[in-house]
């Protein structure tokens, strides 16, 4: 009963964009270009509830997919909707083996011609990495979309149902085929590769630093003006098909006084680390020692948000630089290394190119 009254508030509460979005439906630039969006949930703040009006202390994944859209029936202007729920989790429950059945389950659904896209609802904390693995094993043209939302579908003001609608609006969108994996999020459209999140708390958490927004969605229209230059989705290199689980890699953060003992304790329990350094991937005389006695690869990031780490910032001769991905991106990419034959030249060559 307690549900079905949270599920009524969050009608009541959506229901306040039917007279913008019904009168947009009919503006120019509408996305009906034929198949239907698959629409797979897995949890997060867009499906959380709590108490009426707050924005914190919300139970995340708490409502289903079919929820979710029933919510926001505009959605059905847009294209034919098919909801899977995938899980319904907190974002930072998410696994390696969920990202393994999402990219299997869209890489199977793919084949359908019926199908025109996917979305992807998700958590915003771990989002960026969702959509960079997703980027890298997905094998198809066509859209992948993933969204979220700061506040729970209970708030004042909720943002999840404009960011679900404009990303259906997206994933329906032909300018958005080819494009490897897209984040939509406050009206913005953003490369997987560079995506990250940037506040705690703001509705305009979703970023990409240096690298900025590809595109932007005014309420039906989709307007994307860059494409990614990395190789992605049916680009790579990278097959999961076969895969139960992914190879463990830690990331270890450096700071003053950060103990080494640290990085010997994670090699024994990792198939390798990523070190997110200081400024451009530095760390102190004890870790440089310990790094160069270890048989593991290692990659060198930073806990800076924006730059690049270049061969000629290593401090050890048996690291890889990571580019400019962070920590966690890098992290993915040598996940998605370690399952296959592993060497230095192999390693510096996926960075430079993913």
């Amino acid at each position: 009963m307690k549900k079905l009254m949270v599920l009524a508030l969050c009608i009541l509460l959506v229901m306040s964009l039917v007279p913008v979005l019904a009168e947009t439906a009919d503006g120019a630039g509408g996305q009906q270009n034929g198949g239907k969006i698959i629409v797979l949930a897995t949890g997060g703040t867009i499906a959380g509830v709590g108490e009426a009006g707050k924005t914190a202390g919300y139970i995340p994944g708490a409502l289903t997919a079919d929820e979710l859209l029933f919510a926001v029936p505009q959605l059905a202007e847009v294209a034919p909707i098919e909801a899977i729920q995938i899980c319904n989790v907190n974002s930072d429950d998410i696994t390696d083996e969920i990202w393994l059945t999402l990219a299997n389950k869209i890489n199977e659904l793919a084949a359908d011609p019926d199908v025109k896209g996917f979305v992807i609802t998700h958590g915003t904390d771990t989002m960026e990495e969702t959509a960079y693995f997703l980027n890298l094993t997905v094998k198809t043209d066509k859209p992948v979309v993933l969204t979220g939302s700061m506040r729970p579908a209970t708030s004042i003001s909720a943002d999840g149902p404009m960011n679900l609608y404009e990303a259906v609006c997206v994933a329906a969108s032909d300018e958005a085929v080819g494009k490897g994996v897209l984040i939509v999020f406050s009206d913005r459209i953003f490369a997987a590769r560079s995506v990250t999140k940037t506040s705690t708390y703001n509705v305009m958490a979703i970023s990409a630093g240096e690298m900025g927004a590809i595109g932007v969605v005014r309420d039906n229209v989709v307007f994307l003006y860059e494409s990614p230059s990395k190789k992605h989705t049916t680009e790579t290199e990278f097959d999961i098909a076969g895969l139960s689980a992914l190879p463990k890699v830690s990331i270890l953060y450096f700071s003053v006084g950060a103990d080494p003992e640290l990085l010997r304790f994670a090699a024994e329990r990792a198939d390798g680390l990523v070190i997110a350094g200081a400024g451009a991937g530095e760390f102190s005389k004890e870790w440089v020692e310990v790094i160069n006695g270890l048989s593991i690869p290692v990659v060198i990031s930073s806990r800076i948000d924006d730059g690049v780490i270049t061969r000629d910032n290593l401090l050890c001769g048996n690291t890889v630089a990571a580019n400019n991905l962070s920590p966690q991106k890098a992290a993915i990419l040598l996940q998605l290394a370690l399952t296959g034959n592993v060497g230095q030249e192999y390693l510096e060559r996926l960075f430079l190119q993913y």
